[in-house]
């Protein structure tokens, strides 16, 4: 086993090894597999397994569930390393990912989606605590916007090679998964070998921390997790459903989707930065609900596919926003609770997650424009909250009703 090297001695390592290294890799890795997946899955579900509104619905509850026990995170963590924990989700969802098209019924999707949710959600979880934990406050939104930018990149080269390719080589589903599933997993092996196993400055809690001044923090992860169901359940499931998508236009989206978040996630990050978390949540929520009324008002009004990839791009990008509450709860955190909070948080931020999707695809075969009014009314919730916190927060002055002190309050 690789012996622990210090953070605070990384500086002594060339650039190519160090932890900004090691989470600009896993930020490339993890999209390439997940994001593959992500703009194959409504027309491989729709084309090869039929299904309909409340399949799909059925299909993200499931692919929820690991999200929901993230806290087993706290567990596992007691006897494997952070860094560790994250590589081996990585593998497990490139190798979930490279199965997927050898699973084409009902039941074999929703097997082999839910092993490539344990690797997404428990790699999500550890990834957050890892980038909260090795950079510096000062910094983190603006090097969280760097990785986003990264990230977006990598994906951005996979599906510009999906667009490319897929007509003009007459592609299948089983050859854009397997490949794209092997990129991950050799990436995360890899990286294993590579990177020194990094200690960070502050030991972590190993055990569930529950902490009433966070509750602000809850409540925004809770609402987080409810909208951004119908996101990502239901926004690209329209395109294909109601506006024939086919592959390679929806794939097209996400390009322009990924354009955007290369050029402006860096510098939503300089504006977290400069700022402040409140003002850029308060423009993510209230560009939230313009855009979820907008989906609605596809329905309502019969607005053509044009208004419909317009939203989805715009809904994209203000999701780019939510880096600011990560580094919200890292101002105003002990350090020793990043990684435990960080499992908690994900548990809270798919309790909806779980049933939202199964309970909403019953509301889509009646009504798909209810859906999106609902979105909207969580953004506007969202928003509400976002109201309460501080301009600086810090440890014990976390929301707009608690006085600054020096010393957290417990």
């Amino acid at each position: 086993m690789k012996p622990d090297f210090p953070i605070a001695e990384a500086h002594s390592l060339s650039p190519l090894r160090r932890p900004l290294a090691l989470l600009c890799v896993m930020a490339i890795a993890m999209p390439i597999a997940f994001s593959v997946w992500s703009a194959l899955l409504n027309n491989f579900v729709i084309e090869v397994a039929k299904f309909d509104g409340s399949d799909i619905g059925w299909l993200h509850t499931v692919r929820e569930i690991p999200g929901f026990f993230a806290i087993g995170v706290i567990a596992i963590i007691i006897f494997v390393r952070e860094q560790v924990l994250a590589l081996i989700s990585l593998i497990l969802l490139g190798v979930s990912t490279a199965l997927t098209a050898y699973f084409p019924s009902f039941g074999g999707i929703l097997m082999i989606t839910f092993l490539s949710s344990i690797g997404f959600h428990y790699y999500e979880t550890v990834n957050q605590s890892l980038q909260l934990q090795f950079l510096d406050k000062k910094e983190a939104p603006k090097v969280l916007g760097l990785l986003l930018s990264v990230g977006s990149m990598a994906t951005l080269v996979a599906y510009g090679v999906i667009v490319l390719g897929w007509k003009a080589f007459d592609w299948s589903y089983n050859t854009v998964y397997m490949t794209a599933g092997a990129i991950t997993a050799l990436i995360a092996i890899f990286s294993f070998f590579w990177f020194p196993m990094f200690k960070a400055a502050h030991p972590q809690n190993k055990k569930m921390v529950l902490r009433k001044r966070y509750w602000l923090y809850y409540l925004m992860q809770f609402m987080s997790g409810a909208r951004r169901q119908i996101f990502v359940v239901f926004a690209g499931f329209m395109l294909v459903e109601r506006f024939g998508f086919d592959v390679h236009e929806v794939t097209a989206i996400y390009l322009i989707n990924l354009v955007a978040n290369i050029v402006l996630a860096p510098v939503i990050g300089r504006l977290v930065a400069r700022f402040g978390e409140r003002l850029a949540l308060l423009i993510e929520y209230a560009g939230l609900v313009v855009v979820f009324l907008a989906y609605g008002g596809i329905y309502f009004f019969g607005w053509g596919v044009a208004v419909a990839a317009t939203l989805y791009v715009l809904d994209h990008l203000f999701f780019a926003m939510a880096l600011a509450l990560k580094t919200y709860f890292q101002k105003i955190a002990d350090p020793a609770d990043i990684a435990p909070t960080a499992a908690v948080a994900f548990t809270i931020n798919h309790i909806a997650a779980v049933f939202l999707p199964a309970g909403l695809g019953y509301l889509w075969l009646l009504s798909p424009a209810a859906v999106f009014v609902a979105a909207a009314c969580m953004a506007g919730g969202s928003f509400a909250l976002a109201l309460l916190i501080p301009r600086h927060p810090a440890p014990g002055h976390e929301t707009i009703f608690a006085p600054r002190l020096t010393q957290a309050a417990q």
